[in-house]
């Protein structure tokens, strides 16, 4: 498949959703050494509240571990000021990050990869509904595509899921607020998702990982 990307038109194998641009944090010459303030590796280290270790000083985004995005930005600062307020607020959970790229088609993920799911133990259940399938997705000329799933086989945790194309981008907070309540893939299953929809692909994905597809 070809993805159109600011660098140019690229070419991906339909079962490869990685497409990112490395971020360097950009530390120097402000004043750190100045002052205390411990770095590692190019990003300066913090506490779950984002405290660095010198009183009274904070640092949150690019310039701490974790992954360079906007909306990770946002959310640490929100923790931090909660945590500076002294109110009682919860740690940022980095494994329930969505990754989006906003190029065309669309790349969104969050969670495990299939191969990572395998390496660390689990025993899985994967899906992929192929937009190919969706009357949406048809009707909009947005064919390319489709959303892969994994399950934990044992309690069917949702372990991880990875979409290219159309509008994808927008779906995956499905899976991030499925993730984040601790959703079982029977859940998803019994969720009713309207129709059509390119969000019906999550579902479909879900059916095919545990052999009720009705729609390939």
């Amino acid at each position: 498949m070809k993805v159109k990307t600011p660098d140019g038109e690229k070419s991906f194998d339909v079962d490869v959703v990685l497409s990112a641009a490395g971020v360097v944090a950009n530390i120097e010459n402000i004043g750190l050494e100045d002052v205390g303030i411990a770095t590692d590796r190019g990003k300066i280290v913090v506490n779950q509240w984002y405290e660095t270790n010198v009183p009274g000083f904070y640092a949150i985004g690019d310039c701490v571990p974790g992954q360079a995005l906007a909306h990770v930005a946002t959310a640490e600062g929100i923790i931090c000021a909660e945590h500076i307020a002294g109110h009682h607020t919860e740690a940022l959970d980095y494994g329930n990050i969505p990754g989006c790229t906003y190029c065309s088609p669309e790349i969104a993920s969050v969670g495990l990869t299939e191969k990572k799911a395998k390496e660390m133990g689990y025993d899985v259940k994967v899906g992929k509904f192929p937009f190919a399938a969706s009357g949406k997705a048809t009707a909009a000329g947005a064919r390319d595509g489709f959303v892969k799933v994994i399950y934990d086989a044992k309690y069917g945790e949702w372990l991880g899921a990875h979409m290219i194309g159309f509008n994808v981008t927008e779906m995956i907070a499905e899976v991030v607020a499925a993730r984040k309540l601790e959703t079982t893939a029977h859940e998803i299953l019994r969720t009713v998702h309207p129709h059509p929809t390119m969000s019906e692909a999550v579902k479909g994905a879900t059916e095919a990982a545990y052999g009720e597809a009705i729609d390939l």
